[in-house]
């Protein structure tokens, strides 16, 4: 059996039933999959929405809850969106509020500054420029202390630092204070 025009690639027209059109309220859109699901009191189950029917509305994702209206038809494996007609933002779900803004983290990190003890040897456990973060131990002596709690080191003090890379085993100088989450350097120092 040939393709139809409006099928999906590579369902034959004995696959795809005849297009209907809805409307019902965003379940969830997961953007880095591509796709998501809106639940409609018309359907007995749930439509697959392709992000890239949400293109020509200059959208890559839907917040849950947002009211969509459109057309969808019955494929072998669930419903699908063929297109989306409306999209209405008004009855999206509130964003949950963000814990910290950019002004709270930097008097966090100014408080925990005035705290830190002075400048003290250390020795890098790891550091990941990727990841943003990583790891320091106290120097006992001429080693690394093994049973010393390990100090956390962000990336945002190494910047300030103006220090270009970190290696295992490195030492260097760090100031360090107790943070929410235990040890944290605020800032260190390369000779």
């Amino acid at each position: 059996m040939a393709d139809q025009p409006g099928a999906g690639a590579g369902e034959t027209a004995s696959a795809v039933a005849e297009e209907f059109a809805f409307e019902g309220r965003v379940k969830w859109f997961d953007a880095t999959r591509g796709f998501g699901f809106v639940v409609s009191e018309a359907t007995d189950g749930d439509i697959l929405v392709h992000f890239s029917l949400l293109k020509e509305h200059g959208r890559r994702s839907l917040p849950e809850g947002a009211t969509i209206r459109g057309q969808a038809a019955r494929h072998e494996r669930g419903l699908q969106a063929s297109r989306i007609d409306e999209i209405d933002l008004s009855t999206a779900l509130p964003l949950p509020p963000r814990t910290a803004n950019g002004s709270e983290i930097r008097a966090d990190r100014q408080a925990l500054a005035a705290n830190a003890g002075p400048f003290e040897p250390v020795e890098v456990k790891w550091f990941n420029r990727v990841k943003g973060y990583g790891f320091l131990n106290r120097i006992d002596g001429n080693r690394a202390s093994e049973a010393a709690e390990d100090i956390f080191l962000h990336m945002e003090t190494v910047r300030q630092a103006q220090v270009p890379d970190l290696e295992p085993g490195q030492r260097i100088e760090a100031r360090i204070a107790e943070g929410k989450k235990g040890l944290t350097a605020v800032e260190i120092r390369v000779d």
